[in-house]
Formats: structure tokens, sequence, C-alpha cells
């Protein structure tokens, strides 16, 4: 969850360490520091609570040049936010940042009697501590003694006192990258902070270790062999990653999603249908699948939620969607004919990992929805389908999560073409028809100012209910998790027609209901429990089709999406709950991209 940064090499590190800290912001935003090998040879730190902007401004009191140093943006896992806790953290002659959790830390601290030596809370310091005891001038030898020895995820960038000009990083599920460049050496916690420098990167391959200087980044075996990593290329760069004249990275990444639609989505149409082969996926693998588990975890779970909808009654196979933290505890009813389907944006997220490597362990095939290249679960993945977002900057999710469904409509589609329940000309019509959703959504995006009425219409609600039927049921259950996100406004989603099992009950005077009503099947049900919250005085407001009547008084607000075929209703309709939640959120005055308590990619449990 945490974000880090080492350099080394001709420039100064306090400014790359702290520009990268600034890109890795979203990871973790409780505190920041840095570590900084001086000329004079000593190691300076500097850490500040807050945002990366406390830090920088602090920071100008440092005069000397440095050409090396650490940095670290933090998400409190263990042990409050204080300027104790923060990293980097020093133990003797090690100096250390650290992103993951390390279970048996407590059991650490008993049996290396670290109880009186340690000043924070955190199981960073009991590591330095552990690492320094080891540490005999070769730093190789020392971590590879310290790393045996940890329980749960972790990924370390290490200075040593005697070793100037030299950091150290090793990884265990966390995920590193690093690069060699003209402007020196670096690594961090996320590709973000190294695009300035470098499209070119490697990823760290687990329990490897990394050494950068000034002139290499090489990756070494505990055994002391050298190893060459895989280069990776970015397919994007540093203006990606900017705001561009938008008042939030949110704003902007809702705009970005038509485009992001047509990135995944047309490159891989062939004679006007989906075509896998070159992502490396056979036919044979979606036609020998008698089921599929799908496992993910919050947004990326609600795209599969969606894909559920669609496959069952397109492919008439059973589906099964899980949440990964759950699954990956369980004793699934999978098999060799189960294709799992794993949906990450990071690639990175350790619930869903454990729940990749849960699936090989029984023999089943998966296939990971993943937005990051080289990730962690596109690398262990059996087969992987890359989505074309870009880098996603605000930590609630919007146009990775489009792009999520993009890839499941075409394999729901290409699924349903080989296994016969499409011929070619009921295939073409299907992916026409998700082509025709990318201009919907255009349209919704340039409705802001009606959908930004339609949120302060709810921005004192203390409570917001969504409610659909079917597939407007899987839209729901995001558009709840949105507005919660970024808005702190308790919001939850029910299927309409469990109204009358319960929940009704939490309908009072003026309690706003958002209704999505667009499925033609089932629109009249969806229109009744309309009625029902309305009766009991319910603020509705109602999401449905251009051309669907709507009964005088049947809703307090309708915004109307253009006129599609229902199965693609969910890209439009993603767009308007994504503006409302923003709209509400900045309503409120709350800081958007970077909501409370929240960081953007979840590496621990």
């Amino acid at each position: 969850m945490c974000g880090i940064i080492g350099y080394t090499g001709p420039l100064s590190a306090k400014e790359i360490i702290l520009n990268g800290l600034t890109q890795l912001e979203y990871r973790g935003y409780d505190s920041a520091g840095i570590a900084l090998c001086m000329e004079s040879s000593y190691i300076r730190m500097l850490k500040k609570t807050g945002k990366v902007s406390n830090l920088k401004e602090a920071s100008k009191q440092i005069k000397e040049v440095s050409h090396s140093g650490i940095g670290h943006t933090r998400w409190a896992t263990h042990g409050c936010v204080s300027e104790n806790n923060t990293h980097p953290h020093q133990a003797g002659r090690v100096t250390l940042v650290h992103n993951g959790i390390i279970e048996n830390y407590h059991q650490l601290i008993c049996q290396f009697g670290l109880e009186k030596k340690l000043k924070s809370e955190t199981d960073s310091e009991v590591a330095a501590w552990i690492l320094d005891s080891f540490y005999q001038g070769d730093p190789a030898e020392a971590i590879g003694r310290l790393l045996p020895l940890l329980e749960g995820s972790y990924s370390f960038c290490i200075m040593f006192e005697d070793c100037p000009g030299e950091i150290y990083a090793v990884r265990s599920v966390s995920p590193l990258v690093a690069a060699y460049t003209h402007s020196g050496a670096l690594v961090a916690s996320d590709l973000t902070a190294l695009i300035p420098y470098s499209r070119q990167y490697f990823v760290l391959p687990e329990k490897h270790l990394l050494k950068l200087t000034a002139y290499s980044a090489k990756v070494y075996t505990f055994e002391g062999r050298e190893i060459m990593p895989e280069i990776i290329e970015a397919d994007w760069n540093m203006d990606a990653a900017m705001k561009h004249g938008f008042s939030h990275f949110m704003l902007k990444e809702i705009h970005e999603q038509p485009e992001a639609l047509n990135q995944t989505i047309l490159p891989r149409l062939t004679d006007g249908i989906p075509d896998f082969s070159q992502d490396g996926i056979p036919d044979s693998l979606l036609k020998n699948c008698t089921r599929i588990q799908i496992a993910a975890c919050g947004t990326a779970m609600h795209a599969g939620m969606a894909a559920r909808a669609l496959i069952e009654p397109l492919v008439r196979i059973p589906v099964t969607v899980s949440i990964a933290s759950e699954f990956r505890y369980e004793e699934p009813l999978i098999d060799k004919n189960t294709l799992v389907i794993i949906i990450s944006q990071s690639g990175e997220t350790i619930d869903t990992l454990a729940a990749l490597r849960l699936a090989k362990n029984y023999g089943s095939p998966t296939l990971s929805v993943v937005n990051v290249k080289g990730s962690t679960i596109a690398r262990e993945s059996d087969y992987v389908l890359y989505t074309h977002a870009g880098p996603e900057i605000a930590v609630a999710s919007t146009k990775a999560y489009s792009v999520q469904l993009a890839a499941l409509y075409l394999l729901s589609c290409r699924l349903a073409y080989v296994k016969g329940r499409f011929n070619l000309d009921q295939a073409k019509g299907f992916t026409n028809k998700l082509l025709s959703s990318i201009p919907a959504m255009k349209e919704v995006i340039k409705c802001k100012n009606e959908i930004q009425a339609i949120g302060n219409e709810i921005l004192s609600a203390a409570d917001i209910f969504f409610i659909g039927r079917g597939l407007d049921y899987s839209f729901s259950l995001e558009g709840a998790l949105k507005l919660k996100e970024i808005s702190y406004i308790h919001a939850e989603a029910y299927a309409a027609g469990e109204l009358k099992h319960g929940t009704i009950a939490l309908i009072s005077p003026g309690v706003p209901v958002v209704a999505i009503a667009t499925q033609e099947r089932i629109l009249g049900k969806t229109l009744s429990n309309v009625k029902e919250v309305k009766a009991r005085g319910a603020f509705v407001i109602l999401i449905t089709k251009e051309e669907t009547e709507i009964s005088p008084g049947l809703a307090d607000v309708i915004f109307r999406i253009p006129q599609i075929e229902d199965r693609f209703t969910i890209f439009p309709i993603a767009a308007v709950l994504q503006l409302i939640a923003y709209f509400v959120s900045v309503g409120k005055g709350l800081d958007v991209d970077q909501p409370r308590n929240l960081a953007k990619s979840v590496t621990v449990e």
C-alpha cells in the first residue's frame, strides 16, 4: 500500500525522491520521509506526518548535496500516524523503507530481545534491527539471513552506512520495479515514479537481490549469481499521469474512459468479432471450460458481477463470483474444466494474487484481466488479457473499471461464439452494440452540469440506497461503492426485488434512493419497486433510458441515458454514477483523489 522510491546517480537525490513520492502519494498519504546519503557520507533523515507537500516544505532546510537516498509515503498498517512510525527507519548501520506486513514481528521482537531498542510501533523497524544485528560488512549475506525469518509480505529498500551510493532492494509479493537510465538507477513500488526518466523498466523477481549503484541496476540470486531480468516498455508516458487542466485526477480519468475503451476493444477485433490470438488466448481455453470462477476485490469484483449477469444467460454455463479475500481461504469447487478469471487493476492485489495461486494449486486454467504489464498476477497467470487504461492516479477506480468490463464483454462474446451460442452475424452484432456504448458514454459525460445538480440534492444525506434488478443491480453495487469511497456517505446497493424482505424498513421520508431501470424485460417490476420506496417518502433519483415512459410523480429526479441495448447500458451508467459520487465529494469539500483511510493498490491483508 505504501509508496517506495530509491535513487542513486549524478542528479540531486533529494529532488528525484521528493518528486517520486509526489507521484506515489496515491499509494499512501498518512506521512512521508526521506533518507539521504550526504556527500560527507552520513545519512540524513527527515520525516513528516501528513501529505508529501509537508515533507517537501521541510526539506528546504537541507542544503547539502546528496546523490543517493530512499523515500517512503505511508499508509498506516502497524502503529498510528506519527513521526516515530514514519519511514525510513534507522537501526545502527541500517536504514530502510518497507511496504507490506511482517506477520510474525511480535515473535521476532522476543526472539531478538528488541523491546528496549524500538522507537516505533512498526513491524518495519523490527526488520531493521535484526538486519543490523546480522550485518558484518556484506549486505547480501545479511539480507539473505533476514528473509527466511519473515512471515508475510514485504518490499524493502535498504542503505548501509558504510556503503555510500549503494541501495539494496528485495521483495516478496509486494511490488518493486527498477530501471537504469542516463540519469542514474532507480527503484520504486510503482512505475509512475520511474516514468519521468525511462519507459523501460524491469520487475524485481521475488526473493532476488537488487543492487543499485550510480552506474548499474543488477539483480542477483542469494547464491551470488547475476540474472538478467526481462525489460518491459511502458505503453504510456508521463503526460498520461498529469491532470491537464482538470481539477482532479478522478474527473480527468472519467473523461478518459471512451478513449480507454477504444484502446482496449479495437485492437482485439478481427472481421468485426473479438479475437484473442494476439493475446495468446486460444479458443480451446474457452470452448473446453464447463464453468467459470471469477475472483476479485472491490471495484474489480463488481465488474465480475456484471460479467456473471451477462455470461450465464448468454452462454448457459454457471459463473461464480467470489471476493478474493474469502476465496483464498475456501476449498473451492473448481477443477481443470473451470476457467478461473482473476481481475485486478494493479496486478498486485495480495488477496487476488493468493486466489490465483490457490486456483493453480487446484489445476484450474487461469486468465487474468489486469492493467499493468509485468505485474505479479500477470506473470503468474496462464493467460493474460491486458486492459489499456493507462495510469489511474485517483484512488477511486473509474476507467480501470470500464476497461475491465470491456475486456469481460469481449471474452463473453468470443465464449458464446466458440461454444456455438452465437453465429458470426450475432457475434458481429454484439460487438457493434458494444462499440455503440462508447459514444453513449461520451454523451453522458457531457451532461456534467445536470449530474452535478443531482449531486447537490444529496450532499447532506446520511444514508443513500441504490436499487436495481439483473444487470442494473450489478451496476448499483459499483455506484454505492464509489459514493461511500469518496463522499463518506453510507451507501448500500440492494436488489430491488428484495426490498420487501427487510430492506424497505430503512426507507424513511427524504432518504435518497438511486433507482436504475434500464432492463426492458424486468422494467415493470423495477418501476413497481420504485413506487414502493416513493410511497414511503424516499427522494428518488431514477436513471433510465431516453424512450422509457415514466409516470408523473414516480421520481423526484430523472436522468436519461441514450437509447442503447440493455446489455450495454452499464457503460454510460458507470459514468453517471461516477460523476454523482465525484460531485458529492467536491460539494462536501473533500479530497476526491485521496480519500481517507484508502490507498490505490492493496498489497497487504
